[in-house]
C-alpha cells in the first residue's frame, strides 16, 4: 500500500503544481470525461491481459489502471485513507458468510 500512498502524493503534486509534459496534468487538464474514458480503456486491457494468461501483461495492466483509479480519485476528492478506511472495515468482514434469500418458484 505504501507504492499506492507514494503514486497518491505525486498525482497530487502534479495537481497542484502542473508540469509541463505531464501526463497527469494533461489528464487534469482534459477533465473527469478524459480520466473515466482512460478508467475504462485501462479496465478492459486488463481483463483482456488476464484472459490471455499473460502475467507480465496483467501487472502492467494492473498498474495502468491503479495509476488511473488514483488521479480519478485526486479529481472527484477522495483520499487514500478514505479506501483504505472502507478496505480495512471490509476485511473485518472476511468469512462471514451472507445468508442468500432462496424463493419457491414453484409457488
Amino acid at each position: 500500500m505504501e507504492a499506492f500512498k507514494d503514486m497518491y502524493e505525486v498525482v497530487m503534486s502534479r495537481r497542484a503544481e502542473p508540469q509541463e509534459g505531464s501526463y497527469t496534468c494533461y489528464l487534469f487538464e482534459k477533465g473527469l470525461d478524459k480520466i473515466l474514458k482512460k478508467c475504462g480503456e485501462e479496465c478492459t486491457e486488463m481483463v483482456i491481459a488476464a484472459k490471455n494468461s499473460d502475467k507480465e501483461e496483467l501487472v502492467g495492466e494492473i498498474n495502468d489502471l491503479l495509476y488511473h483509479m488514483i488521479v480519478l480519485m485526486a479529481e472527484r476528492g477522495v483520499t487514500v485513507e478514505d479506501v483504505e478506511a472502507v478496505m480495512v472495515e471490509r476485511s473485518r468482514k472476511i468469512g462471514n458468510l451472507k445468508q442468500f434469500h432462496v424463493s419457491d418458484h414453484n409457488t
